[in-house]
């Protein structure tokens, strides 16, 4: 389905994130628009689209696909429905950017590239933070060899989630600080090092209510180096991201939830003395992710350029994921 001006946008539910954050921002974009949401419960759907201006308001996802003015979908669904309403809105017609992670596994992940071969349709990947300036100016720097050779990168990512009732903590979902946070580390690893890691470590402790993972580590070994990172859904809010070369060393202050009000931060340490002494900061004009996401996307629909996440890389993350609980079980090194 191609046409011409702002690409028409449907949203699959009524998601904090979608709500929050991803629909106001994509309303500010250049190249898309949002005309519809729907929610299984019409009264939501149509309290979400006053809100927001939207349009239309649908009380089912079938109907939302069945209309013939929207082009793209914006799947925010819960991890567990991400696959299956992608592949239906790849046989509506529709192309779809669907939120993080892409699905629960590999096998399934594999089913909606089948179905986007089948269709034709574009599909990818919500990892917005790899359309924010801050992480291509990190990729620049470390590929222009400003901190030397890159060797290690390390990460942190947390919060603090007891909430029964909330999608995170729930097993049979897809819950759990790995697939909701963990896939940040190990995406932004990839796209820096531009290479996949050869094998992987990981160390799970699970919340003994919920049986979700609250606490995972791994390490990532790669062609050129490693990368090491926690993640939690059981401690204190924090993120960082680090990168270490043989000479220098970049840090970004807010790596994944980079604020849309203010300008971002990377700090640059030419490594002189361990006080600090040789850090430069480099400051980023302000921006929103999610805006740029959104138009990069919709350009992509337009045949200008490609989708800032593809299937292909969807699919190698999720063999990462997949590789770190392989080798939280067996306590051994795990190939992706």
């Amino acid at each position: 389905m191609t046409g011409q001006g702002k690409v028409k946008w449907g949203v699959l539910g009524v998601a904090n994130i979608a709500v929050k954050k991803v629909i106001p921002a994509m309303q500010l974009g250049r190249d898309g628009s949002i005309v519809a949401i729907a929610s299984r419960d019409l009264g939501k759907a149509h309290a979400a689209a006053r809100a927001l201006d939207i349009p239309k308001a649908y009380g089912s996802y079938e109907e939302l696909l069945a209309d013939p003015e929207i082009e793209a979908i914006y799947n925010p669904l819960p991890n567990h429905l991400h696959v299956p309403w992608s592949i239906k809105a790849a046989e509506a017609g529709k192309h779809v950017l669907c939120e993080k992670p892409i699905s629960l596994t590999v096998a399934e992940a594999k089913t909606l590239l089948a179905a986007q071969q089948r269709t034709g349709v574009k599909i990818g990947e919500a990892f917005m933070v790899c359309t924010h300036p801050q992480w291509l100016r990190t990729r620049e720097l470390v590929r222009s060899g400003h901190i030397g050779t890159l060797k290690t990168i390390m990460g942190a990512f947390s919060y603090f989630n007891r909430d029964p009732g909330n999608v995170r903590n729930v097993a049979q979902w897809g819950g759990g600080g790995l697939m909701d946070i963990g896939c940040y580390p190990i995406t932004t690893s990839r796209f820096i090092f531009g290479e996949e890691p050869t094998r992987v470590m990981g160390l799970i402790e699970r919340d003994p209510e919920f049986k979700v993972d609250r606490l995972a580590s791994a390490i990532l070994d790669f062609p050129s180096g490693q990368s090491i990172f926690t993640c939690s859904t059981q401690m204190t809010p924090y993120q960082r991201m680090q990168f270490l070369g043989t000479t220098g060393r970049i840090e970004i202050e807010i790596p994944f939830n980079a604020p849309p009000d203010r300008p971002t931060r990377l700090f640059i340490d030419d490594g002189r003395d361990v006080f600090g002494g040789g850090i430069t900061t480099e400051t980023l004009p302000v921006c929103d992710q999610y805006t740029i996401q959104g138009d990069a996307f919709s350009r992509a629909i337009r045949g200008d350029g490609d989708v800032p996440v593809s299937m292909d890389s969807a699919i190698a993350n999720m063999a990462v994921i997949e590789a770190v609980f392989r080798s939280a079980e067996s306590g051994k090194w795990e190939k992706p």
